[in-house]
């Protein structure tokens, strides 16, 4: 009998010290006879109770379609996933064979020489069939190092309802944002938007729409703390103390879903992956009401930042053929298809949006636009490291504690410490 897929527990305390290449997990697996067998273990960093419900279903496909492979599915919480995969990888032991990686880890797990290099090998079944931008952060000094499982931007969500009672229409800009707030307030007593104040990935919709970003790649410089980055400081400061939106200094997921599933916003900003959870609030027992629209545009226009995630291969993975052919089947087009179908998430094949799990989609019809518009935040290995200083100020920001201003020159100089002989 084939064995079912498992979970494991992770490893509470991961050595540091050890500098060995190799996993001594025991999932050795023969590929003499050409047929697959031992163990691969995947890091999976979706949502608990929705998302990874449908992925340990798509993993067991795996199973049934190579008997002798036992998959050991682990769920790792996003938040912990990327130094949990580095402190392992570093060690040499209690790396999985395969992670789930958010696209700006991926360029920096490669630099590390934590990555399988994926060219030429299973694993990138029909490479022409990925979108251009989602294949960009698979790749690091000319060589693929993951192959793009899901992409995503961001978008508002709102409470038809709530929106119907105020007689109020989605915002377009940020001024008929606070306006809209303001009519909503009136009206029903509620809040107009939840603005998770805890992570600065939040922000980037506000920093692209007043023309800023984070950094120049290609001129290595900067730009964070540019009159840009400040002034979209300032925009996000003044839909708080307006009373336009409400924020968070801890806890922000929760307490902005709850906000939201529970009625006492009337919007959040947030992407294809909080679909399947905002779904289960008693707000939206009727699917049908909860509405989707493009984040309001800034001075310079609409800036929703390009997301996803990558299945990328452990460089010291013991059973290498087996993890090769679970990321070719994990992110195939029958694969996200059902993805699409189940959770409303985006495919990164473009074959599979004529799929009818991804036509018959509203979700996926609806920000497969978007993501064609999003911003591409820079593939370098610094990028994941550049949110930490921006958290801190944008927090600060968001709960008074300091000045636009301030918050953008501090955030810039946390930067060019980070990135030696930036600009």
């Amino acid at each position: 009998m084939r064995r079912g897929i498992t979970a494991t527990a992770l490893v509470a305390t991961l050595a540091l010290a050890a500098t060995a290449c190799g996993s001594d997990d025991e999932s050795g697996g023969s590929k003499s006879s050409g047929e697959l067998s031992g163990t691969v273990t995947w890091w999976d960093t979706s949502n608990v109770g929705s998302e990874d419900k449908v992925f340990k279903k798509i993993a067991e496909g795996f199973e049934k379609k190579h008997p002798k492979v036992d998959v050991k599915y682990v769920n790792v919480p996003f938040g912990e996933a990327q130094n949990k995969f580095k402190n392992a990888a570093q060690a040499g032991s209690g790396a999985p064979d395969v992670i789930r990686s958010e696209v700006a880890w991926t360029p920096e797990f490669a630099s590390l020489g934590y990555l399988a290099p994926l060219d030429g090998t299973t694993a990138l079944k029909d490479q022409d069939d990925f979108l251009k931008q989602a294949a960009a952060s698979t790749k690091y000094e000319g060589k693929t190092f993951a192959v793009p499982q899901v992409i995503d931007s961001m978008g508002i969500f709102y409470n038809k309802k709530m929106f119907k009672d105020a007689g109020v229409e989605p915002p377009a800009k940020i001024a008929d944002l606070k306006t809209i707030a303001k009519k909503i307030k009136d009206k029903t007593g509620k809040t107009g938007l939840y603005l998770r104040g805890d992570d600065s990935y939040y922000f980037l919709s506000f920093l692209y729409g007043e023309g800023g970003d984070l950094v120049d790649a290609d001129s290595k410089k900067v730009t964070v703390d540019s009159a840009e980055g400040v002034k979209a400081f300032g925009v996000v400061k003044d839909l708080v103390d307006s009373g336009a939106a409400r924020t968070d200094a801890t806890d922000g997921w929760e307490n902005m879903m709850q906000s939201f599933k529970n009625g006492d916003v009337a919007m959040m900003i947030n992407g294809p992956w909080a679909v399947a959870d905002t779904l289960t609030g008693k707000q939206f027992t009727d699917k049908a009401n909860l509405g989707i629209s493009t984040v309001p545009a800034g001075s310079a226009g609409q800036g929703a930042p390009q997301g996803g995630h990558n299945l990328g291969v452990y460089a010291g993975s013991k059973n290498i053929d087996a993890s090769y052919a679970f990321v070719e089947y994990m992110t195939s087009v029958e694969s996200q298809a059902q993805t699409a179908g189940e959770l409303n998430l985006l495919p990164t094949r473009t074959s599979a949006y004529s799929k009818k799990e991804a036509v018959d989609s509203e979700i996926v019809q609806f920000f497969k636009p978007v993501v064609e518009t999003s911003v591409e935040r820079p593939w370098i290995p610094e990028t994941g490291s550049l949110f930490a200083p921006l958290n801190v100020e944008y927090t600060k920001v968001l709960t008074g504690q300091t000045t636009p201003e301030k918050a953008a020159k501090s955030t810039g100089d946390s930067y060019r410490k980070l990135l030696e002989g930036w600009k």
